[in-house]
Order: C-alpha cells, then sequence, then structure tokens
C-alpha cells in the first residue's frame, strides 16, 4: 500500500482546474463498461478502442459506448513487428485525448499512443504491485497463498506493470475466496470506484507518481493449461490454493486413469476422512476418496482437500458422481416447460448477442464469462417463476441443450435428493411406525463410527423397540464439523432471516402431519399417555417452533448515543448476531419438547446445532431429524449424536468449536457439564433439578386447588421439572386436603400409555423405577406417614402407584431432594404464618418453580414477591406457554428456555462505533 509521504510526493500533473478531461478508453469487458459509466458521469469520453466482435458479438464496453453515440475503434492489433501501425495511430490521434484510460487493457499499447496525450495514461491492475505483474495477477495472489489481494492503478510506461503507482487498494484473502468470489467482491466494485476516483485526482492535479520498488517484486507466467498441472507433491493447502487459483480458467488439471481430468470447487477438508470409494492418482501420497460431497484429495501432511466438480472429456460432472454409470434420461417438456424453454432461448441470445441458439450452442464457447453467468441466473429467476439457478449448475450444463434439462428439472424439485435412509418399520397404535435408528449427521443418518448400538426399551412392557447408533467422540467431532461448515460456509449462515423462519415454519406443519406417528414414538419409548403426549409433547413442540419462526426476521440491535468525538460525530449501534455452533444435551422426560424448547430459539438466532438426546428416549429426536431433512434444512445445520452421556457428552461439553451449551437435567450432571466447558470457556444455559414448592391456604378453591395439586404432582407421571416436590397445606384444611386428594388418585386409571382412557403411564426406565422405590423406603424410614400408594403395580411394565406422604418433616429426606415420580410431600403449616411458610419453601438449594392458591391477591402477591424461583403459579399449576420465559434459580440453573428472553442464550451482541 502507498504509505501517506510516498503518496503525496513526486507529483507529475500540474495543478488543473476541473474542466472536464477527454480521456480515451483503451480496453475490454464488462469492468470497463462499468469504468466508462463512471467517468463520462464527470468528463468526456471521446473515444472507445476495443476487439474486434467475437463471432458477430461485440465487447460489453463497445455496446455501452456505441449505445450513447462515442465513437468506437474495434482494432485486432496496435502495432506489427513491435511498429505501431500508422493507420491505427492516426485513428487514435483524430479523437483529441488528453488522457488514456485503461481499465483490464490486455492489448500491447505502442509508447506512441501510451505518451501521445497531456496527461499520457493510466492503467488498472488486480494485485498490489510490484508482487505479481503480469496477466494472471489474480490467479497467482491465490495460488501463492497470499492473506491480502488487492488492486493498483499505476501510470503506464514500457515495462511489464512497471509504471510509477498513483494509487491502491487491498482487502483480506479468505481459505475460501476464488478468482471469482475476490473480483466480484473486491477487484471489480472496488476497482470500478477507484478508477473514477483516480481520473478525478487527475483532473485536479493530485495525483502522484510513486516509483515502484523492486523489493518483492514477481513477474508471474500467465495460467495456460500447459502450466496448470497440478503437482501432488506438496501440501493441502498449497493444492487447494493451486486448485482455486485456477478455478474456472484454466482449470488445475491432473492425469487419472488415463485421462486429464480438471478440479474445481475446491475447499480445505478439516472433518475426518470419509467414506467412500477410492481412486488411484498418480503422485498422490494416499488414495483419493469419492464420497458423499465431492472428491478429497490428500497433500504430502496428510491433510485433505475436497473438490465439488470434475471436467472429463470437456464435461463437468460432480466430483460425488465419478466412477458412476451417467444418467442419459431425456426429460419429455410440457407446453408449459416448452414455454419457459422458449424464454431462455431469448435470454441466451441477449447474453451471447446471437440469434442461431441451437441445441449445441456452447455459452463459454461463444465468449460468456462470470458476469454473464449472473446475469443468466438473475434474469431466469425474473422471468421463469423465481426458479433459482446456482453458478455450478450452469458450469456443469454448458450446451443448450444440457441447460434446458437441467432446468426443467431443477423447476420440477429435481434439484432435491429424495431422502433415503434406513428404518425400523414396525406398527403400534394402530398405525405403521417408519423409525430411524442411525446418528443424524449432515442431513443423512449414518451409523456410529464403531458400529456399536444400544438398546431402547418400551417402559410399558420392557421389550426391545429397536437397536440404536450409539455415538463415539469421533461421530461428535465430525457432526461439530458439519455444523461448523454449515454456519461459515453453508446456505444457512447465508440465508435471510425472513427464509430461515419460512423454513422454520414448514419444519412446523411437517411436525403437525406427522403428529400421531410423533405421539406414538414418545409414548412406546418414554412410556407418557399418548393423549398427554399428543397434546403437551408434541403440540407444544410444535408451538415452540411456529412461535420462533416469527421471531427470525424481528431480531433487532439498537442505536445507543454515546459522548460525540467533538469536533465529529460517533454512531454506535449494536447487532445481536448467531454464536455459531451450539450443542444441546436433553432430558428423558419431555423427549421432543425439550428438544425445540431449545431447538427452535438456537436455529431462530441462526445457528447451527449437535444436539444429543437422552439414551433411553432417542426415537422421536430421529424422527424429528427426518422431518427436518424433508422440510428442506441444508447439511449440516441440525445433527443428533444418540448415545451415552459419559461419552457424547463429555465430548460435547469439552468441544472446543461448540461455542454455547444449552442441558437440561439434573443438578449433578449440570454441575459436571459446567466444569467440563470451563476449559474452552463456552456459553451455558442450565435446566436443572427442582423441589418446587406449592402452598396451599385455607381461602383456596378447595375443587380447584385438589385438582391442579395432584396435577402439580402427577403430570406426565411425576417425571416434570417443575412438579410440585412439596406441597405445604394450611393446618385448618389440612385433612380435609390429604382425604380429597386421595378420593382422586383412586379415581386414576393405571395402564397402557396408548388406551385413550388411561390417566397414568409407567416410568420411564427401570433403574428409575427402583430410585422411586428407595425413596418410598426413606421416607418411611425417617418418619414420614405414607397415606396411599408407595409400590410398584402388580403388572408388566414399569409402573409405579401414585403415592402420598403426609407429616414430612423439613429435614427428612423426602423434603429436600426430588424424586422425579408420582410422589406427593405434604407438610402442615399453621394458620396464618405467611412469613413461616414462606421461609420453609425458600429453605432448598432449588428454584425452579413454584405455586400459591388463595383467594386472597395481596397474599398471593405478597408470595409470588417472596418466593426464590424462577416461575410462580397462582391458583394454576404446569400452565407453561411458548411465550412465556421459563428457567430457575440457585442450584436450579440459569438461562431462559422460551420467551424472547431465550433468544438472548443464542445470541451475542456486537458494539459498532462509527466516527465522522
Amino acid at each position: 500500500m502507498l504509505g501517506a509521504r510516498q503518496f503525496i510526493r513526486n507529483f507529475s500533473t500540474s495543478k488543473v482546474s476541473w474542466d472536464k478531461l477527454k480521456i480515451a478508453l483503451i480496453g475490454q469487458s464488462q469492468f470497463g463498461a462499468e469504468v466508462y459509466k463512471v467517468l463520462k458521469q464527470k468528463h468526456e469520453i471521446v473515444g472507445v478502442f476495443t476487439i474486434p466482435d467475437i463471432q458477430g458479438r461485440a465487447d460489453p464496453l463497445a455496446q455501452t459506448a456505441e449505445s450513447d453515440g462515442i465513437s468506437v475503434f474495434k482494432f485486432p492489433r496496435w502495432r506489427k513487428k513491435g511498429q505501431v501501425l500508422p493507420e491505427v495511430l492516426e485513428q487514435y490521434q483524430s479523437v483529441g485525448a488528453n488522457l488514456n484510460v485503461m481499465p483490464f487493457c490486455s492489448q500491447f499499447i505502442p509508447m506512441e499512443v501510451i505518451t501521445n496525450p497531456k496527461h499520457e495514461s493510466i492503467i488498472y491492475h488486480p494485485s498490489i504491485l510490484p508482487r505479481h505483474r503480469g496477466a494472471s495477477a489474480i490467479n497467482w495472489t491465490l495460488i501463492c497463498g497470499d492473506k491480502k489481494a488487492g488492486f493498483s492503478i499505476f501510470w503506464a510506461d514500457d515495462g511489464l506493470d512497471t509504471g510509477p503507482l498513483l494509487l491502491q487498494r487491498e482487502c483480506d484473502v479468505t481459505p475460501e475466496d476464488t478468482v471469482d468470489t475476490l473480483y466480484n467482491r473486491f477487484l471489480y466494485p472496488e476497482g470500478i470506484k477507484a478508477m473514477g476516483e483516480a481520473v478525478d485526482m487527475i483532473a485536479d492535479g493530485t495525483a502522484p507518481r510513486v516509483v515502484q520498488t523492486e523489493d518483492g517484486a514477481t513477474y508471474d507466467p500467465m495460467m495456460k493449461k500447459k502450466v496448470a498441472e497440478i503437482s501432488w507433491d506438496q501440501t493441502a493447502e498449497s493444492i487447494h490454493n493451486f486448485i482455486r487459483g485456477n478455478d474456472k480458467v484454466p482449470g488445475a488439471w491432473a492425469m487419472v486413469d488415463g485421462q486429464e481430468m480438471t478440479f474445481y470447487g475446491s475447499k480445505l477438508w478439516s472433518g475426518s476422512k470419509p467414506d467412500g470409494s477410492t481412486v488411484d492418482i498418480p503422485g498422490m501420497t494416499s488414495q483419493a476418496i469419492v464420497h458423499n460431497d465431492g472428491l478429497v484429495l490428500f497433500g504430502t501432511d496428510g491433510k485433505m482437500v475436497n473438490v465439488g466438480q470434475l471436467q472429463i472429456d470437456g464435461k463437468m460432472i460432480k466430483a460425488s458422481k465419478y466412477g458412476q454409470a451417467g444418467d442419459d434420461v431425456q426429460l419429455e417438456l410440457t407446453e408449459e416447460e416448452l414455454a419457459m424453454a422458449d424464454t431462455i432461448k431469448t435470454i441466451w441470445m441477449g447474453i451471447l448477442s446471437r440469434e442461431d441458439i441451437q441445441d449445441d450452442t456452447d455459452l463459454f464457447k461463444c465468449g460468456a464469462g462470470s458476469m454473464d453467468v449472473v446475469r443468466l441466473i438473475e434474469e431466469i429467476k425474473e422471468k421463469c417463476n423465481g426458479l433459482q439457478l446456482q453458478n455450478d449448475d450452469v458450469y456443469m450444463a454448458t450446451t443448450f441443450a444440457e441447460f434446458i434439462q437441467m432446468a426443467v428439472f431443477q423447476s420440477r424439485g429435481g434439484g432435491k435428493k429424495e431422502f433415503i435412509f434406513d428404518a425400523v418399520h414396525t406398527q403400534s397404535n394402530n398405525m405403521d411406525l417408519t423409525i430411524p435408528y442411525q446418528l443424524f449427521i449432515n442431513n443423512e443418518f449414518v451409523d456410529a463410527s464403531n458400529g456399536d448400538t444400544f438398546e431402547t426399551i418400551n417402559p410399558a412392557d420392557e421389550s426391545v423397540i429397536c437397536k440404536v447408533s450409539k455415538g463415539t467422540k469421533d461421530d461428535v467431532n465430525r457432526a461439530v464439523q458439519c455444523a461448523k461448515e454449515a454456519f461459515y460456509d453453508g446456505e444457512w449462515g447465508k440465508m435471510n432471516a425472513r427464509d430461515r423462519g419460512t423454513m422454520m415454519f414448514r419444519l412446523a406443519d411437517l411436525m403437525d402431519e406427522h403428529k400421531e406417528e410423533l405421539a406414538t414414538l414418545e409414548s412406546i419409548d418414554s412410556g407418557a399417555v399418548y393423549t398427554l403426549a399428543l397434546k403437551t409433547h408434541i403440540g407444544m413442540s410444535i408451538d415452540t417452533f411456529r412461535y420462533f419462526a416469527g421471531w427470525c426476521d424481528k431480531i433487532q440491535g439498537k442505536t445507543i448515543p454515546i459522548n460525540n468525538a467533538r469536533p465529529n460525530k460517533n454512531l454506535t449501534y449494536t447487532k445481536r448476531e448467531p454464536i455459531g455452533v451450539c450443542g444441546i444435551i436433553t432430558p428423558w422426560n419431555y423427549p421432543l419438547m425439550m428438544l425445540a424448547w431449545k431447538m427452535a430459539a438456537c436455529l431462530a438466532a441462526g445457528n447451527t446445532v449437535v444436539l444429543k438426546p437422552a439414551q433411553v428416549t432417542p426415537l422421536t429426536s430421529l424422527k424429528f431429524a427426518e422431518l427436518a431433512a424433508k422440510a428442506g434444512f441444508p447439511p449440516g445445520v441440525i445433527n443428533i449424536i444418540t448415545g451415552s452421556g459419559s461419552v457424547v457428552g463429555q465430548a460435547m461439553a469439552e468441544h472446543i468449536d461448540i461455542r454455547k451449551l444449552g442441558f437440561t437435567g439434573s443438578t449433578p450432571v449440570g454441575r459436571t457439564i459446567m466444569a467440563s466447558s470451563s476449559a474452552n470457556v463456552k456459553k451455558i444455559s442450565l435446566e436443572l433439578g427442582g423441589k418446587s414448592p406449592l402452598i396451599i391456604f385455607n381461602d383456596c378453591d378447595m375443587a380447584k386447588a385438589v385438582r391442579m395439586g395432584c396435577g402439580g404432582v402427577f403430570f406426565n407421571k411425576g417425571e416434570n421439572c417443575i412438579a410440585a416436590g412439596r406441597i405445604f397445606v394450611e393446618e385448618s384444611i389440612h385433612d380435609e386436603y390429604v382425604a380429597r386428594v386421595i378420593e382422586e388418585i383412586k379415581k386414576m386409571k393405571i395402564g397402557d400409555p396408548l388406551d385413550r382412557s388411561v390417566d397414568h403411564g409407567p416410568q420411564n426406565h427401570r433403574a428409575h423405577l427402583q430410585s422411586l422405590l428407595d425413596y418410598v423406603r426413606v421416607g418411611v424410614e425417617q418418619g414420614a406417614t405414607l397415606a396411599y400408594g408407595g409400590k410398584q403395580v402388580d403388572r408388566p411394565g414399569l409402573f409405579m402407584e401414585p403415592t402420598v406422604f403426609t407429616d414430612v418433616e423439613d429435614n427428612n429426606f423426602i423434603a429436600i431432594e426430588e424424586s422425579f415420580g408420582p410422589i406427593m410431600c405434604i407438610s402442615k403449616f399453621q394458620d396464618g404464618d405467611m412469613e413461616g411458610v414462606l421461609r420453609r419453601a425458600n429453605n432448598t438449594e432449588y428454584g425452579l418453580a413454584s405455586g400459591v392458591f388463595t383467594e386472597n391477591l395481596s397474599k398471593a402477591l405478597r408470595v409470588a414477591d417472596g418466593i426464590e424461583a424462577g416461575t410462580v403459579f397462582v391458583n394454576t399449576y404446569n400452565k407453561t406457554d411458548v411465550a412465556s420465559p421459563f428457567g430457575g434459580f440457585k442450584q436450579s440453573g440459569f438461562g431462559k428456555d422460551l420467551g424472547e428472553e431465550a433468544l438472548n442464550e443464542y445470541m451475542k451482541t456486537k458494539a459498532v462505533t462509527v466516527e465522522y
């Protein structure tokens, strides 16, 4: 870059007035046409000198100038045997230019022309001179692995890009940049503006002439096919740089299976070695691998590069299809599709400036370039009912006939692969069930890396439903890598927020269409009563996705008034941005609903996800993954790794690339996750255990307090994080309350959770049932009165009788610890002792939820103010809603699910200050 002192010294132009310059524009291409448009706004274009028409197609610069009535000269050459052609020089001099401007001029212009005008000639060059002198500067910027790219505008001399510098600009080069992205992102738009600035500086007499240093100077050869052969004797990064530096022209190539193969769409591959078929490439240290996402190549350092497209015998194919038989089936077009083909032919005619578009007309052989590809895609989108093609679609269907077949195929939805996966097929609840059983990574169901599985059990009869893949640390690593690529490089990271919301709405609709199947899976896998699963487990999951889908395009920052840096001013604003790859670990009591509570907010914020469901209840999470793929979520956005917490959960907590971890489960496990996550300082939110107090005053609506109290304890067979773990009843109504609760329990029907008349299903798994029986035993041993139940039901399956304890003292184990089952612990308190019962209710390490029943508003509000819990229910219980934030205090964790506050858990705030 030019230093400030260099920039202002060695002026060669004298101070002139702001009269228009008379400019001769020498060059070609769309870039030249755009420079022309900028310059003509302030100056006079007296002539345009460009190249002859190619196959009857005028250069864009010539077309633009001719439409304005500017004199256009199309010279095939300017000199012969090193001498200027007199007739060419005469025509040039006839326009009377006082400055030559040469944007991307690739012709050899004689010095008689260069030095003819008063202000001589300036040239645009796409590198930071003196580095990469020569015609292939952008290519060599990438091939050499430069961290900076840029352009120079310099004064022409008789050397190769050696003239004095007038102006330079630079930008960063990312590992994903190609010639096209660098050109379109920076070199093209900023170069056009800079050419205008350079000419204005000349007109104003302030244009510098900084002599180029030879330090760091390079003269790089033009990239032609003969020098674009890949050497495999280098690192993966160097191979990647060479391939992307030649993409799309001339194309890096190598001999494979006796034929020339050209490689395109290179990316560094940092994931594990993919599964696929191998290919021998002479000179490569390892065999290449054809896999679902392309062709993996190996460098001498053992690292990998993935390419997306190959060209063989002049035909482009997806690298993932190499070695497979071609599909020669021709689509028969409908009348509507024939009309679309005519529209596309008209678009081709306009781009190529020719009428004779035949089936074998090749877009690129007729002179089309990368900017024409952009134009083609945009015109088709505008004129063909929103048909959205990608650049690679064009590059892989270059003849008109191929292009029409491809476009029709895409318009029929053919661009979307049919989602095929292995599944267990069974019948339950009078319906056919299709159950995915593998890990879900990058939109594919795959086995665990070591092939291990585990059995998932139906708690209603302890039968095996199916075997499920048991994930490993390597599986977590692969899922995180895919999620990372989807966030930073994939379609998800580029998607408009509103489009993201549309996709989430589509997923919610699919969940709604499959709600009976999801509820059945939830019932047989977790023991939830089917009717409850349908309404709450699944119904609230659908509601949650719809709620957060609506938030996608409403996430906003703020403008903040700060002290201005006088005499300048400052603008400070905040941006709320997604965090990146997020990990989610869900519990077994509400498998799908807990997934939805966390994942919906996470996706709405724009993150990607790796989720581990509880090992004992994996099935609805895997079914959800199937629906997500069918809803169109791009690969890598949602990943589900089933398996144990000690392996999969621990790997997620420790993984450096998981930037946020959300967990719902027990407090001891939450402490372990917090400790593991601290090693890499990730953001976490924890929804942990509870021992939620419910206070019932003697002025309550007794019938409602009994009904809601029973629901507060026995809802979802007590496997409920906000269950009323301890009920305090005012002394004067205590006996009546207990009697009426037992009366209600006796009405409850215990049995098959798929039976619509059943109220109470089985506990989730055998170890949990045993822990409940042990809990009851300790309660009795410590002197609490077992008023009802306390035993396993005498029938097959993991059924526990709804249980009631009375006379529970504050120091009893069952008064302190959560049962997470259908066990009601009742304590009495003295009439009128509101402050005393509040102290007792708060005398717990937990603070998730609470409740109060009273007809006295003042009393209700006093309890709501005084209770230490994240949720307070007044004259109701278990009334959660997707719009209301949910989360606990103290050992019940921190962070919120649901409501607008949940978005904060999956976002980061960036402050930007601008001085002007």
